[in-house]
């Protein structure tokens, strides 16, 4: 298995070994991974299994807290050869936290919020104190409210070029385990702000173009600006009329196919697709 920080020295500054379910950093992550919003309130982001850590140190993600089942930290699951270099795998990744707690396999399992346990996860700070960075390719989410679509939007904006993504208030919490684990890592190489009133969008300098089925503009034929910022909308009543009425252009994607509507992931990645590709035209 390739590990690109197996060979990175050590941070641990401290170990702890934690048996008790009663041990609040056990309560905490309880919390952390079974209530959507804990997040907000306990100011720390839970990040479970080796991908997120990964992406998360790929990215250059300051991580305090490593926590890490007692197996995988011996390097000693099972007896397989390919149990053995997991368990190193997952080792090196909590080395380069500055404190590993120690977990056994059956106390883990009281607060994975994985059906797999992953044995493996990152205690962060939650990002705070950013401010909307004016003139970047961005995507607005108007209250979209499934975790699964706000996450593969993540992913999508992430891969499409896009950088910032801006989350009104009514929009599933960007940094939920749902999300998290759709956006597969893509919230660290975005600039993501939450919690956003429609008069925060004032703060962008690029124009906002909106998708609607009311409008002559067809995605494929229409001039694009660029840069601009996608506004992707609610999954049942799309953009709200307040938002809508701040976009400069509003476009919609042909269906010959006949269906009413796409689903909201969907019709952003194509849209952020079209930009992409009128991109890389211009070029």
């Amino acid at each position: 298995m390739s590990n690109p920080f197996a060979d990175r020295p050590s941070r641990v500054r401290q170990t702890q070994t934690v048996t008790s379910r009663d041990n609040p950093l056990v309560q905490k992550l309880r919390r952390l991974s079974q209530e959507p919003l804990a997040y907000r309130k306990l100011g720390e982001v839970w990040l479970e299994g080796d991908h997120l850590c990964s992406a998360a140190l790929a990215r250059g993600v300051d991580v305090p807290v490593a926590v890490i089942t007692e197996a995988a930290w011996l390097g000693e699951h099972g007896d397989a050869a390919g149990d053995d270099a997991q368990a190193r795998h997952l080792s090196a990744l909590a080395r380069q936290a500055e404190k590993v707690v120690v977990v056994p396999e059956a106390l883990w399992k009281t607060f994975t919020g994985l059906e797999s346990p992953a044995r493996l996860g990152f205690v962060t700070p939650l990002p705070s104190g950013q401010r909307v960075q004016p003139d970047a390719a961005t995507v607005v989410l108007d209250r979209v409210q499934d975790a699964g679509n706000v996450g593969s939007i993540l992913r999508t904006a992430a891969a499409m070029g896009v950088t910032q993504v801006l989350a009104l208030k009514g929009t599933a919490g960007l940094w939920s385990p749902k999300v998290l684990r759709a956006g597969m890592g893509a919230h660290f190489g975005l600039h993501v702000l939450e919690q956003l009133t429609p008069e925060d969008l004032h703060a962008l300098n690029v124009p906002l173009v909106a998708t609607s089925l009311q409008t002559d503009h067809l995605l494929h034929s229409v001039a694009l600006p660029e840069p601009c910022a996608w506004v992707m909308g609610h999954e049942g009543q799309g953009v709200a009329p307040d938002v809508m009425a701040r976009c400069a252009l509003r476009v919609r994607i042909p269906q010959p196919g006949g269906e009413e509507s796409l689903n909201v992931a969907a019709a952003t990645a194509i849209c952020l697709y079209e930009s992409m590709r009128r991109r890389a035209q211009a070029v």
